[in-house]
């Protein structure tokens, strides 16, 4: 694969435009979705009883919903988990029905499936998380994802010039928006595994794209005669190789989580799954369109500017050294 990649001249930016129209689509596909459906939260950041159950024959969902709900527990929801056997109940517990407990909640809808199923119906999990710890569960995974972008900032505005750590910080925040949008349109639950695998994706994202840049600035080095553009693609299709290698052998095993893990897990192999892709996008068209605009609009001077502020500050020094000399005479 080395052989087959090695010295492309692929124009990557030329597609820049066409880029853009996508993902911004992407967003706004997903931005609705959130707006229609909000925002669907485990039971970690709501609060309540999780519960697995597993029959012996495939049931009705009607039945299990109606059962739970004469228990006391109405507007609980029940999704099939895996097999079709298997089901998971999430229910708030309510003011004069049961405690807010996790055990006393779990057994009232246990009693219930008991009576009605029978030895038909198993209890393989139950969790409980209160109110209180699932709001505090959800404003520490925010302040977590803002302080990975703060620590994202610091860094590369000591590695980087701030052209290259503006255009990155963006990067990143579309990957954020971008796998937002993905977790709407799946309706899959954002829960502190997912909220682990975003934190993830930033990292695997900002990493492609630290690659890029450090190409850049080798290249920007050799003060070859070479506009920004030619020299983003340069740099993009000299890293090509070690980009595909690394996309792959991650790729094949979070498609390994995604197939054969759990359901537990599957959340977690979605993100991240996603997250190959659209880290890959956002550090060769995001990240690099970013950096040609701010280029263009804050240029960074040339050789011989740079050559003539040197000459006009040795100058300054020479001036002042000699006022002083003057000036103790």
């Amino acid at each position: 694969m080395l052989r087959i990649l090695h010295d492309t001249k692929y124009d990557f930016i030329k597609y820049w435009k066409v880029a853009a129209i996508v993902t911004i689509a992407w967003i706004v596909v997903g931005l609705g979705f959130l707006a229609i459906h909000g925002v669907r939260y485990s039971i970690e950041f709501t609060g309540g009883t999780l519960m697995q159950l597993q029959f012996r024959q495939p049931p009705k969902i009607d039945d299990i919903r109606s059962t739970v709900d004469q228990a006391g527990f109405r507007g609980a929801e029940i999704t099939q988990f895996g097999s079709a056997t298997e089901y998971t109940v999430r229910a708030q517990a309510h003011d004069g029905v049961a405690a807010v407990t996790g055990d006393s909640t779990a057994k009232h809808i246990e009693a219930a499936l008991r009576q009605r199923y029978g030895d038909a119906v198993s209890v393989l999990r139950s969790e409980f998380v209160g109110p209180r710890v699932g709001a505090e569960l959800r404003y520490k995974a925010m302040i977590a994802v803002l302080i990975s972008f703060a620590v994202t900032l610091i860094y590369l505005a000591v590695r980087f010039e701030w052209r290259f750590g503006l255009a990155a910080i963006i990067a990143t925040a579309h990957d954020v928006l971008t796998t937002l949008a993905f977790l709407a349109m799946l309706r899959l639950e954002v829960s502190l595994t997912v909220v682990a695998a975003i934190l993830t994706v930033i990292g695997y994202s900002l990493n492609d794209t630290i690659i890029i840049f450090d190409r850049v600035r080798e290249n920007l080095k050799k003060q070859r005669k070479e506009s920004l553009r030619d020299v983003l693609n340069r740099s993009i299709n000299e890293t090509l190789p070690r980009s595909i290698l690394t996309h792959a052998t991650t790729l094949a095993a979070t498609l390994a989580l995604l197939l054969f893990a759990g359901e537990v897990i599957r959340p977690f192999a979605w993100v991240m799954t996603f997250g190959i892709f659209t880290g890959t996008f956002s550090s060769i068209y995001v990240a690099g369109a970013l950096l040609l605009w701010i280029e263009r609009k804050w240029p960074r001077p040339t050789g011989v500017e740079r050559k003539g502020a040197a000459k006009a500050m040795a100058e300054d020094r020479r001036q002042s050294r000699v006022s002083d000399a003057v000036a103790s005479r």
